[in-house]
């Protein structure tokens, strides 16, 4: 999976640095994390197109953040994309999303909205696009005449006897955490699933007919002719996905460490980097990079990088010690920073 930092300014953008916006390839696929001003034009540069952008998940609405998006949707529009694009978000997004789209009133795609969503939402990655999958998310889901249905799970399925399989099921998990800011604010977890292998020694071992094996693989427990059959009886051992999480913006609450737990990239806000503007964290909602590197140790994650600097603070580098005393692995961001995650053998 391949990683660009748009943005990585607060506020408002100065020279050298736009506003905050995280780009995520996978697979060909796009996932657009915020978007403030010079997200295109970060794209543009990094040559990253625009039309496979799935999904769009916003943190909250504050200006920093979403302004850029009218510009983004119809270039999106404009790039060829016909198929439904979704957007998740706090509280609130819809009536946001609403009073933007009166600056772009016509997309050739459907906008699907999900809204504070509650449960984690589990995601397929497939050749023409990302879907997420329908049962999932109990926030509200709005969707235009034309949009079709993403999958029918199950359909046909007389003789299936447990649902899917979790594991097998999805290619990608978001997850959320509501944060600690002056407007309702979510932070993002994606967890890239690594899914196990077919196992066809195993599978022959356990008799298990051939013309199951196509559904079993795809998580389905199924009985033919009276013997039931589930996916554990063809593939083989479960194997360890990638961890990325995106927190911004928020004071440094508790339930962040348990949400950011053995992550391989932990991207945190840093909009402060002086230990002595520690009040003005506490004021504005935010973190100092000390905070930041606090939660990045407790959580045992494997990288930091900070991001959505202050427009005052011009040389976010000179303060990294303050971070790196207590988590050494700390990256600054700037924007256009690419990074890549690999699965672990």
């Amino acid at each position: 999976m391949d990683l660009a930092l748009l943005g990585c300014g607060g506020g408002m953008p100065i020279p050298d640095r736009f506003l905050s916006s995280l780009l995520m390839n996978y697979r060909g696929r796009k996932i657009l994390i915020d978007c403030g001003e010079g997200t295109q034009v970060s794209m543009k540069i990094l040559g990253w197109g625009f039309k496979s952008i799935d999904i769009i998940c916003i943190t909250h609405m504050h200006g920093d953040h979403v302004v850029g998006l009218p510009g983004l949707l119809a270039t999106i529009g404009n790039s060829g994309r016909e198929d439904p694009l979704t957007i998740i978000g706090p509280e609130g997004i819809e009536n946001v999303i609403t009073g933007l789209r009166t600056i772009v009133p016509y997309l050739p795609y459907d906008i699907v909205i999900i809204e504070n969503p509650k449960e984690s939402l589990n995601v397929n990655v497939l050749k023409n696009g990302m879907e997420v999958l329908k049962g999932y998310g109990s926030g509200n889901l709005i969707k235009n005449n034309s949009l079709k249905d993403c999958i029918k799970n199950g359909e046909n399925s007389i003789n299936q006897y447990e649902n899917y399989n979790d594991k097998l099921r999805y290619d990608i998990k978001i997850s959320t955490l509501e944060l600690d800011h002056s407007c309702p604010c979510i932070g993002y977890g994606f967890y890239i699933n690594r899914k196990p292998k077919f196992n066809l020694e195993k599978a022959e071992r356990n008799n298990v007919p051939k013309f199951l094996w196509s559904r079993l693989q795809k998580g389905e427990s199924l009985v033919y002719e009276g013997i039931k059959y589930n996916p554990s009886m063809v593939m083989g051992r479960d194997r360890k996905g990638i961890k990325l999480n995106y927190v911004t913006d928020t004071r440094p609450i508790d339930p962040i460490i348990d949400f950011i737990k053995n992550s391989d990239l932990f991207i945190c806000e840093g909009t402060y980097g002086r230990d002595e503007d520690l009040h003005k964290a506490i004021k504005n909602k935010h973190m100092t990079f000390r905070e930041g590197a606090k939660l990045a140790n407790k959580g045992k994650v494997s990288q930091l990088i900070l991001t959505h600097f202050s427009p005052a603070m011009i040389d976010p580098e000179s303060f990294k010690q303050n971070a790196i005393e207590v988590f050494p692995d700390t990256l600054i961001g700037k924007d256009r920073l690419i990074k890549t995650l690999s699965f672990k053998k």
